[in-house]
């Protein structure tokens, strides 16, 4: 996924606090036990106040937002202005105010059965109260935008926070760390910049939640250090997300959508299409499609202000290297330069888009998350093909299907791989419907968050009961045996039940099913 705090391929081993220098450690720690106790003293958290930190948030969004598209432009070298614009300040609006909006309501308790105690006056509910002091780990890939979604559910969950960027784009972090300070106190927010060493120390901080968006290998020691003081996590990482042309698929349709998805940043989404099925035999076709596609968004690349860079030497090179892997193995490269332009000596780090037939299982680009703007196509012959291609790696953050939505193909698809989301006939597109919890599974990470998933993922469902007049507790005190007769009849009860049911079934040996 994203990377975060350290490059994904740079050495990290398990985050230890002494390798902060003392001042830095100690700085962190002030902060987040000033935090804490201003938290408690004002335990319980309004609405009021939480609607008041969230638009807060809003202003400093709208305000600075020229700001924070040029700190992200300087950082990549050259990053499109107006995909800052929309993915990490338009992209953020719909999600903070729809976050604004809806606080309220998630606040409010949610009742539940109570059972047979409802029957003399028992009541049942849950309570969502706030953590505390959440842990924010944001990545380089959308700088702002991965810092203030997790951020805005926090506060509406009623929570203080304490954000590390990344130092791959230190003008955006120094300037998210300068417009925070304007606008919050830093016992509500505070902002912590430095390098991998300050981000190791940082997850092994005692939060009450840590969440962290960034590689599945640095998420792994993330938890390991949040582990050490029981601190829940939330991950969100990344993987290969695959994408499926179905047979029935309109190829011109889906080779614009997934231009569009594998563009977005060039490529260094987590979400981004990292490779994909199409039928045997029409390989050539799509690739064709796909050049075409990506042709008529970008009919030029070096210069073209629409058209991102890598964020540093270190990806532009690891990219390269993908590419001269697999042409060494005998991949077919075919580089979509519809300009005919020279990248040799360019002033910043860009690679055209580029798409690999004839891939195969060894290559680099087949094992590794790509993060980047190459898109290996391979054929298959039936819908299990894929499923047990797709099943054999990792599970992925996102997977993509195109063709008739209710053909078996798809139905099948669906049913028997895992994914974090799916989209059919289109990319990306989830990830901006604000009520679908958003995250992984597997390796591509754990726990959600958008909308009410997000305010519950920091809050406490604390169970709380009213009890009756009459408790249900009075039969547990003894003597015990006025209970023997009651606990018999309830077991005899619910065993004719359940043979009942049994009776009425069929298993289909070796299937696991159980048909009616």
């Amino acid at each position: 996924m994203e990377e975060s705090v350290i490059m994904k391929d740079a050495p990290f081993s398990a985050p230890r606090i002494e390798a902060v220098e003392p001042e830095a450690q100690r700085h962190m720690m002030s902060l987040l036990m000033a935090q804490r106790v201003a938290f408690m003293q004002e335990m319980p958290v309004p609405a009021a106040i939480r609607e008041h930190r969230v638009d807060r948030l809003l202003v400093l969004l709208l305000k600075h937002a020229d700001e924070f598209a040029e700190a992200m432009r300087l950082d990549y070298g050259h990053r499109s202005r107006m995909l800052s614009m929309v993915t990490d300040v338009q992209g953020c609006l719909p999600s903070v105010t729809h976050t604004r909006s809806k606080l309220r309501a998630w606040m409010k308790p949610t009742r539940v059965s109570s059972g047979p105690m409802g029957w003399v006056g028992g009541r049942a509910w849950i309570q969502w109260q706030p953590l505390g002091v959440i842990g924010i780990i944001s990545p380089w890939n959308f700088p702002l935008a991965l810092a203030v979604q997790p951020l805005a559910q926090a506060l509406a969950a009623g929570n203080r926070a304490m954000i590390k960027t990344s130092e791959l784009t230190p003008l955006t972090s120094d300037l998210l760390a300068r417009r925070v300070a304007d606008y919050f106190d830093p016992t509500e927010i505070a902002v912590i910049t430095g390098g991998p060493q300050v981000g190791a120390a940082f997850s092994a901080l005692p939060f009450d939640h840590l969440f962290f968006t960034g590689a599945p290998s640095i998420g792994r020691h993330v938890q390991r250090a949040a582990a050490a003081n029981l601190v829940p996590v939330t991950l969100e990482l990344g993987g290969k997300s695959p994408v499926v042309i179905g047979p029935d698929a309109d190829f011109a349709r889906a080779a614009k959508a997934v231009a569009i998805g594998k563009t977005i940043n060039v490529g260094q989404v987590c979400l981004s299409p990292d490779y994909v099925y199409v039928p045997a035999g029409r390989e050539r076709e799509f690739a064709a499609a796909m050049q075409a596609a990506f042709a008529k968004l970008f009919p030029t690349l070096r210069d073209n202000d629409d058209y991102s860079a890598i964020v540093t030497p270190r990806h532009h090179a690891r990219l390269l290297d993908y590419l001269d892997d697999a042409r060494r193995k005998g991949a077919t490269l075919i580089e979509v330069n519809p300009a005919g332009e020279n990248f040799a000596g360019q002033p910043f780090r860009k690679i055209p888009p580029t798409l690999l037939l004839n891939v195969t299982p060894e290559m680099k680009v087949m094992q590794e998350e790509l993060f980047g703007p190459l898109l290996p196509i391979l054929g298959y012959h039936d819908i299990d093909e894929v499923i047990a291609g797709v099943n054999s790696r990792p599970r992925p953050l996102a997977t993509y299907y195109f063709g008739a939505p209710g053909s078996a193909a798809c139905r099948r698809y669906l049913d028997r791989t895992h994914s974090g989301g799916a989209v059919i006939n289109d990319a990306v597109l989830h990830a901006i419907v604000e009520d679908l919890p958003f995250g992984g599974v597997g390796e591509s990470g754990m726990g959600n968050y958008h909308g009410r998933a997000g305010f519950e993922t920091f809050s406490h469902a604390r169970g709380v009961v009213k009890a009756p007049r009459l408790s249900p507790m009075l039969l547990m005190a003894p003597p015990y045996k006025r209970l023997e007769k009651l606990i018999g009849w309830m077991h005899a009860r619910e065993l004719r039940a359940a043979e009942r049911r049994l009776g009425k079934a069929v298993i289909r040996p070796g299937a696991g099913t159980i048909h009616p």
